[in-house]
């Protein structure tokens, strides 16, 4: 059983702030224990997201092979934090958990939502998505969050 296990590819899921990965907790621990060399992957990691605001705090799926080799798929930054950033509202870690389910941090326009969008549709597992589909479910996403949606 253990044989299998060492021929499959293992799957690592971070989150790392754009173009700011370095071989410090959590990219170090986390690939270093597959036997990936992290700087490798900072360096790469930085390249690809030069292009997003420094510090958006991005997801990233990281595929290792059983020969240490790895490849790694930049997904879109979590629908919440763009929504938290249209609105102008600092997201913080855990600051939504003592709102009440009314309360209101802040609004966007259907504009906001659209760009947010157009922002999600670019990543392949949402690519089969229409466009109405992801502002449906980004307006629902604003509810839960707090963020009032103007026409």
């Amino acid at each position: 059983m253990s044989k299998a296990r060492a021929t499959a590819d293992q799957i690592v899921k971070l989150i790392v702030g754009a173009g700011q990965a370095s071989p410090s907790p959590p990219v170090g621990p986390a690939l270093g224990s597959k036997g990936v060399k992290s700087m490798d992957f900072c360096k790469e990691f930085n390249a690809r997201t030069a292009h997003i605001i420094a510090g958006t705090p991005t997801p990233v799926r990281v595929t290792v092979r059983p020969d240490r080799s790895f490849h790694f798929e930049v997904r879109t930054p979590a629908t919440s934090y763009l929504l938290l950033s249209a609105a102008q509202v600092e997201p913080v870690k855990g600051r939504l958990k003592g709102r009440n389910a009314n309360e209101t941090v802040g609004e966007i326009s259907l504009k906001h939502v659209y760009e947010i969008a157009k922002i999600k549709q670019t990543e392949l597992r949402l690519s089969g998505l229409s466009l109405e589909g992801i502002c449906r479910s980004v307006i629902g996403q604003a509810k839960s969050v707090g963020v009032v949606v103007k026409p």
